[in-house]
């Protein structure tokens, strides 16, 4: 088997180690109130500093942004502040690190809008689709999301000019660059999909205009870090948040020419669970033919699937999820092959270090 994993890959103008990504992942472990990034965050991602890449979990650009508790924002000085510390930590155990950027769109609760309704591009509850709420006790409940309010086309912009300012606050906050979360069922997301996006403006209807938002955020992005600087995460495939859309891999493909030149990389965000839909070859072909920059792929990639996908030239960095969580050494382990540890589902969402910094990094340790 080859080893391309362990071999260095320029991405715009930083060389990473290696071609191992640990994927955005959200862990719910802010400082409250106010969202803030802390000293526990800093250690978690120091920890997994090893990988080539580290894309941290999603960010939200405003506070009308937010879906789930105690998931961090970028658009307080508090916030920005709080990254700092984070990306000192990382930089100094020799990692790089980009910040995900985010709005849930319709993906939220009223509790995170002052009883209000969540927006999206159209007034269509997403069925079967709840948020992680954190109550007085602490304790977090999955909750429907409600139907929500159709937004103006100037409050369009005003979002799309959040994004442009939470990219530079994460510059500002030592980040190496920003992936902005176009996947998974979320704001950008729900503009591409005709389920979710039913407006008859310039926002809705065509493809060309079902695409508008996506390219405002980008060119506000790239315009004010560079595109070199700058990731985009798609989800073609995935269709839960009652999102499934015949017509989306041709307006994902239409997005990945348009995006070609004028962003760093592409994030495919597969599914991961055991009976999730696969991506077929045909796919991945007219996506490398359309989109000329690095391509990321993520989804129960184990390191024998990773180097296949790499030797086939489908992709140059390789996104590993939950492996990451339980494993704050994962490159090195795959590397040496040592076991690897299993993680605790439970202490996934909000909590302490108990499942989040105290898994074991030293090179020998064992399941």
């Amino acid at each position: 088997m080859s080893r391309r994993l362990f071999t260095a890959y320029r991405l715009g103008d930083i060389e990473l180690n290696n071609r191992i990504v640990m994927a955005p992942m959200t862990r719910a472990r802010t400082d409250q109130p106010g969202n803030v990034p802390n000293a526990l965050m800093a250690e978690y991602y120091a920890q997994r500093a090893g990988a080539g890449l580290i894309v941290t979990e999603a960010t939200q650009v405003s506070t009308g942004a937010q879906g789930y508790s105690f998931t961090p924002g970028v658009h307080t000085p508090e916030q920005v502040a709080g990254w700092r510390g984070v990306t000192d930590a990382v930089h100094a155990a020799g990692g790089r690190i980009y910040l995900q950027i985010w709005h849930v769109g319709r993906v939220s609760h009223p509790v995170f809008h002052g009883g209000g309704q969540p927006v999206a591009p159209s007034a269509i509850q997403p069925r079967d689709t709840q948020v992680w709420v954190a109550g007085k006790d602490g304790i977090g409940r999955m909750l429907d999301c409600p139907t929500p309010r159709a937004l103006s086309v100037a409050e369009i912009a005003g979002i799309v000019d959040d994004f442009r300012q939470a990219a530079r606050s994460a510059i500002d906050a030592g980040f190496d660059g920003v992936e902005i979360h176009g996947a998974n069922g979320y704001l950008i997301d729900q503009f591409l999909r005709t389920t979710s996006n039913q407006r008859t403006d310039q926002y809705g209807s065509s493809t060309a205009n079902r695409l508008r938002f996506l390219q405002e955020v980008i060119e506000a992005v790239t315009g004010e870090i560079g595109a070199e600087r700058t990731g985009i995460r798609l989800a073609p495939y995935i269709t839960f948040k009652d999102m499934a859309d015949p017509g989306i891999i041709d307006t994902i493909l239409t997005a990945a020419t348009w995006l070609s030149g004028r962003v760093g990389y592409l994030h495919l965000s597969e599914a991961d669970w055991s009976d999730a839909p696969q991506v077929p070859d045909t796919f991945r072909v007219a996506l490398r033919q359309r989109f000329a920059g690095t391509l990321i792929v993520a989804g129960r990639y184990d390191e024998l699937r990773a180097e296949a996908i790499l030797e086939a030239g489908w992709a140059d960095l390789v996104a590993f999820g939950r492996p990451f969580v339980a494993n704050p050494n994962l490159p090195a382990r795959l590397r040496h092959g040592w076991p690897l540890a299993e993680l605790d589902p439970a202490t996934l969402f909000g909590g302490d270090a108990n499942g989040y910094t105290s898994y074991p990094t030293a090179p020998e340790a064992q399941p």
